[in-house]
């Protein structure tokens, strides 16, 4: 049967199976010229599964990784990365994802000129690797930005993937919430990678096929007295369309309760602080009072 792992998962199994081979003894194909006519060669499928170390078993000799449902690129900025050439920020210890060429970034304008590229992953065990080599938001500099988005999508609302959309947010104040905080991007980002921020992925529609997800990237911000954490969405509801703002809602809701640990009913507001808000990039960019959808 064809295998249906493509491109890196596919090599990285492959890689997994071989060092299980090679670790137990077990047969491989330049061993058969070695077995007599009619001997019958056993193979302990128990020896092969023990030589599969993952980085839940193994953090720091893993053999296999659990590729993601989409690869995603981490971008960073901050007052520190303005004219650099590099971001400033350690970067992950785990070999990188070969790296695209920055999609569209005249469309971005300036600003994105000082946001700077940090790595792209594609597995769980280089997310984890990625984490635990960076400097977590509760001690990074005022102004300072991670943007967590999916490969081939740059955190811009000019972006084709975002330009119809609009984003989730919630504002902290920072002398509450620092403890709290990088607990909170970890549980936003997971949410992201793992594809759960949208309930409607897990319905199919007639012809089998999920729906695509809303969910472009998501984005920590820290400020000086405040911190911010934001879910772009690739698009967002017009007046007459129930079913998608009711999807809209279904991600602001789960951001909410699941990630964030709120009760649904909860009111947040207050100084410095935001309840969970939705707002459309298009909105975003008027000045005044805009349209919003609480949770």
């Amino acid at each position: 049967m064809e295998s249906t792992l493509t491109g890196s998962a596919l090599a990285a199994s492959r890689a997994a199976l071989s060092a299980a081979m090679a670790e137990n003894n077990v047969l491989t194909s330049d061993d058969v010229g070695s077995i007599e006519p009619g001997e019958i060669q056993e193979i302990s499928m128990e020896a092969q599964a023990e030589g599969i170390r993952t980085v839940f078993s193994d953090p720091t000799s893993f053999n296999v990784k659990h590729p993601l449902y989409s690869p995603w690129t981490l971008w960073f900025d901050s007052p520190m990365t303005k004219h650099r050439n590099l971001p400033q920020t350690p970067i992950s210890a785990v070999p990188q994802t070969p790296l695209p060429q920055t999609p569209g970034v005249a469309a971005a304008q300036g600003w994105m000129e000082d946001i700077k590229r940090v790595i792209s992953f594609d597995s769980v065990e280089e997310f984890w690797g990625l984490y635990n080599n960076i400097v977590p938001p509760s001690s990074l500099p005022s102004k300072a930005n991670y943007y967590l988005f999916k490969e081939g999508i740059i955190p811009a609302w000019e972006d084709e993937a975002n330009k119809y959309g609009g984003k989730w947010s919630i504002q902290l104040p920072k002398d509450k919430n620092k403890p709290n905080v990088d607990k909170m991007w970890l549980y936003t980002m997971l949410a992201a990678i793992g594809e759960t921020f949208d309930p409607s992925l897990a319905a199919s529609d007639p012809s089998g096929s999920p729906p695509n997800s809303l969910i472009t990237g998501v984005i920590v911000s820290t400020r000086q007295q405040f911190y911010r954490i934001s879910i772009w969405t690739r698009l967002a509801p017009g007046q007459d369309d129930d079913g998608l703002r009711e999807r809209i809602e279904g991600v602001g809701r789960h951001f909410k309760v699941k990630v964030l640990g709120y009760a649904e009913n909860a009111r947040l507001a207050g100084p410095l602080a935001t309840d969970v808000e939705f707002v459309t990039h298009k909105d975003s960019e008027k000045k005044g009072k805009t349209k919003k959808i609480t949770i």
